[in-house]
């Protein structure tokens, strides 16, 4: 997930609409993680597919790393990319693994920390500040991360990031688009033998989050590659719902393959068409704050959803009182990531840029 500000030559330009998009899929993560706990059965979900919004950050980051690096990697280097990557990315996973660890430990409405060791605990943290999986919590379904779950994604991100550096940035279009069928045929056969694109933040499911980053990271790029910039007026308001239907669309009996085509065609066509629209200078400043808010939201979440299932378990809260606890958590979690992202990621960032980078390279 990453701010959309690119530097190629001496011109920079900002793609408000993506960010926007990017806050509004953030948001449906957080609902989605809060309605799954109180429907257990999907299909009664009103925003059952909104895991597919991992799959429009995959493809929008595919866009973004190209757009940003690909006239650039040769004079910038290896070394110099992924210590600019690090430095956008890692911050908010140590803060989002400190939170899951304080989360789990002082948990009022659980005792499940006290039967655990200490050793397992601190090897737990680790594996979650190092981005090693690790999927031992039989009481979180056997989670990648179990202190922080919505690290699973951040963890294929690296190896998008990897296989860029190494070989996508190499590649003419014409062997991007090859490995791009690749990934289209293994798309559709996981979706196919598993039913449904959901997998990869657990043990059992691992191989399928790789799956899911191969053919969206590389949509995304070939977006950027191949120009599909679609000229448009639709406008933020009209993007942002045109997304947020693929999140409510109803569960059939061949979801797999509606989820598959939605991830195959519509999330690069919106990708495509974000780009190519314009708002005014007001909307761009709001696209602008909620996009930055969206990785803070996404990586510090989650901690308080464990919280909140076992409160639900426990008490069992129904109608107006349901709907006001999940709403305020929400709101609450909103200003949370705000405040991580203007106190801690964004003077963390700053102060290892100056350290570390050796040239200059934009706020990715």
């Amino acid at each position: 997930m990453n701010t959309i500000s690119y530097r190629n030559n001496d011109t920079r330009q900002h793609f408000a609409v993506l960010d926007g998009l990017r806050g509004v899929a953030a948001l449906s993560v957080v609902i989605f993680h809060f309605m799954e706990i109180i429907f257990t059965d999907w299909t009664k979900n009103f925003i059952g597919h909104g895991f597919l919004a991992v799959d429009f950050f995959f493809c929008l980051s595919g866009f973004v790393i190209g757009y940003a690096y690909d006239n650039r990697m040769e004079k910038l280097g290896i070394t110099e990319f992924f210590k600019a990557r690090v430095i956008r990315l890692h911050p908010l996973v140590v803060v989002g693994s400190f939170l899951g660890l304080l989360t789990f430990l002082f948990d009022p409405f659980s005792t499940a920390a006290s039967g655990y060791s200490l050793g397992r605990i601190i090897i737990l943290f680790i594996s979650s500040l190092l981005l090693i999986p690790f999927p031992v919590m039989e009481d979180r379904a056997f989670n990648l991360f179990g202190l922080n779950a919505p690290s699973w994604s951040l963890f294929w991100e690296y190896i998008a990031n990897i296989l860029y550096a190494f070989i996508f940035c190499r590649l003419s279009r014409k062997y991007l688009t090859g490995l791009f069928i690749i990934a289209t045929i293994v798309l559709f056969y996981v979706s196919y033998t598993t039913g449904s694109l959901m997998g990869g933040w657990s043990g059992a499911t691992f191989w399928e989050g790789g799956a899911r980053i191969f053919y969206s990271f590389l949509a995304g790029l070939l977006v950027y590659r191949s120009s599909w910039i679609i000229k448009n007026k639709l406008g933020f308001i009209v993007s942002a719902i045109l997304l947020f239907l693929a999140f409510i669309m109803p569960f059939i009996s061949i979801s797999w393959i509606t989820e598959t085509l939605v991830v195959f065609l519509y999330f690069p066509f919106l990708v495509a068409l974000g780009a190519g629209t314009d708002v005014t200078e007001g909307i761009k400043k709001c696209c602008n704050l909620i996009g930055k808010i969206s990785y803070p939201l996404y990586m510090t979440h989650y901690g308080a959803l464990w919280i909140f299932g076992n409160y639900y378990n426990t008490y069992k809260p129904t109608g107006n009182q349901l709907v006001l606890i999940v709403a305020i958590s929400v709101m609450l979690l909103v200003l949370i990531a705000y405040l991580v992202m203007i106190w801690i990621d964004q003077p963390l960032r700053k102060y290892l840029q100056k350290r570390w980078l050796d040239t200059e390279t934009t706020n990715l």
